[in-house]
C-alpha cells in the first residue's frame, strides 16, 4: 500500500505543522490528529478540532457537539493528490467519531489559497467569512480577540485581513439539507496550489478546553 492514514502522535503532528504548514504552528486545544504515510514514510498530518469560533456551526443549526473544523493539512512533498488524502481522512473521521454531522474549513486568500482541494472532494462552498483584525504581538500576527488582553497600554501594529473562503462537508443526509440553502458557486482558483491546505494559519484556532461529545479526542490512541 503506497498511501496510509492512521492516528499519529502529538509530537509527529507538531513537527508536520512546524515544518510543512505555512502557519508553522499546531492548533491549540483538543485535536484529532490523522497521520499520512506514503511508501511507509511519514509525510504529514490532517488535523480536525472544534475550531476557534463558538459560532462556527450556528448558521447551519448544527449543535457544537455535532461538528468540527478542519484546521490543518500539513504535508511535505508527496505523490498522492491532497484531495485523495482528505477524502480518506473524512471517512476515517466519520468512522471513529460517529456523532459528527458537519465539518467546516477555510481557505485563506491572503496566503494564495482558494480551496481547490474542497472543490475536488465535493465540499459545499458557502461564501466568505467576515474580514478580521489582527495585532502583531510577540513576533506573530494574532486575532484581535485573542491578543486584546496582551496589548493593553501598548502600541502595536494592526492589520485587516480579508474574509476567508468557507467550505462545509455534511456527513449525513439531514445535514446536507441544512447546508444546501447556503451553497454558492465555487470561487475561481486564481492561484490555488497543488498543496493548498485551505486551512487558516496565523488566526488562532483549535479545539476548546473540553472535547465535544462527538469529536471524542480523548479516545484517540497515540502511535
Amino acid at each position: 500500500m503506497t498511501l496510509r492514514l492512521d492516528w499519529c502522535t502529538h509530537d509527529a503532528a507538531k513537527y508536520a505543522c512546524r515544518y510543512w504548514h505555512y502557519s508553522h504552528s499546531i492548533p491549540a486545544g483538543k485535536l484529532v490528529k490523522i497521520g499520512v504515510w506514503e511508501f511507509d514514510k511519514f509525510i504529514g498530518c490532517i488535523i480536525y478540532s472544534r475550531g476557534a469560533s463558538p459560532y462556527l456551526l450556528e448558521r447551519f443549526k448544527i449543535d457544537q457537539t455535532e461538528g468540527c473544523e478542519l484546521t490543518r493539512v500539513a504535508l511535505r512533498p508527496h505523490t498522492a493528490p491532497v484531495s485523495r488524502m482528505l477524502s480518506i481522512s473524512l471517512k476515517f473521521l466519520k468512522k471513529h467519531c460517529p456523532g459528527l454531522r458537519l465539518v467546516v474549513s477555510f481557505a485563506d486568500p491572503e496566503e494564495g489559497h482558494v480551496g481547490g482541494i474542497y472543490k475536488a472532494t465535493n465540499w459545499v462552498y458557502t461564501g466568505r467569512s467576515n474580514p478580521t483584525v489582527e495585532n502583531y504581538v510577540n513576533g506573530r500576527w494574532q486575532h484581535v480577540r485573542n491578543s486584546y488582553h496582551k496589548i493593553k497600554g501598548k502600541t502595536v501594529q494592526t492589520r485587516v485581513r480579508q474574509g476567508k473562503h468557507r467550505y462545509v462537508m455534511p456527513l449525513d443526509a439531514f445535514a446536507r439539507t441544512l447546508v444546501e440553502p447556503f451553497r454558492q458557486p465555487y470561487p475561481v482558483a486564481e492561484c490555488a496550489r497543488s498543496t493548498d491546505s485551505g486551512t487558516s494559519g496565523d488566526q488562532p484556532e483549535g479545539g476548546g478546553a473540553i472535547p465535544t461529545r462527538a469529536l471524542n479526542t480523548a479516545a484517540t490512541p497515540e502511535v
